[in-house]
């Protein structure tokens, strides 16, 4: 069996880039298969959405503002649908909890669980319009989709959770990844980041998959 191009995906539940990234993704998986193995991690943009909206959008509308902007921002992504109340009158705390969760997740069931509960996360927030700064909402949302919530609190509880976030976070700092979302490939040496359209994702994936390890290693 031939071995996946691996693919690390960086991400903030909370960042509108990476939800209307979302079908890119789906894309990708659909378009290579097993060829591809995309890796999703988490990094810390909106661990304080309160101190990130003062510092960045305190002159310009603060919450309201903000929420004007993801809304502009995805207007052009039929996909990529979002409600108007979200910033406006839905104001998630931190994003850090859906990372516990998600990370929960995958230690008690599988990153394949992970990934489905990381759309369901993020279509709660973006389309129904719900706070997944909240333990209880996040695992209402797990509960729905078939997981046991209860085992996922554990690994909340016992810190398990929180250590494969943090390992996250570190690897993300490492890798000087800065902003949501990325797409890491070729053992760090390519990195795409931001509104990156599906072509050139394509592209560098393609390229990848077109060479051998020794011509991606030579100087």
């Amino acid at each position: 069996m031939t071995t996946p191009l691996i693919v690390d995906y960086y991400s903030d539940v909370l960042c509108v880039w990476a939800w209307i990234a979302q079908r890119r993704n789906e894309e990708l998986q659909e378009q290579w298969g097993d060829q591809v193995e995309l890796r999703h991690h988490y990094l810390n943009v909106f661990g304080d959405t309160a101190a990130r909206m003062e510092k960045q959008w305190a002159d310009r509308g603060g919450y309201a503002g903000f929420g004007r902007h993801v809304v502009d921002s995805a207007a052009p992504y039929d996909e990529a649908p979002v409600n108007p109340l979200i910033w406006k009158t839905v104001r998630p705390s931190t994003s850090a909890n859906a990372h516990l969760v998600l990370k929960g997740t995958a230690i008690i069931a599988s990153p394949k669980a992970a990934i489905h509960l990381e759309l369901a996360i993020r279509q709660a927030f973006y389309v129904d319009a719900l706070d997944i700064g909240s333990i209880p909402v996040l695992l209402q949302i797990a509960d729905e989709g078939g997981l046991d919530s209860t085992r996922i609190r554990t690994s909340l509880e016992d810190g398990s959770a929180a250590a494969a976030l943090m390992a996250d976070y570190a690897a993300a700092n490492q890798q000087n990844i800065t902003g949501s979302p990325s797409w890491v490939m070729n053992e760090g040496r390519q990195t795409l980041y931001g509104n990156v359209g599906y072509q050139v994702l394509h592209a560098n994936v393609k390229g990848l998959l077109s060479i051998s390890g020794e011509e991606a290693s030579w100087c």
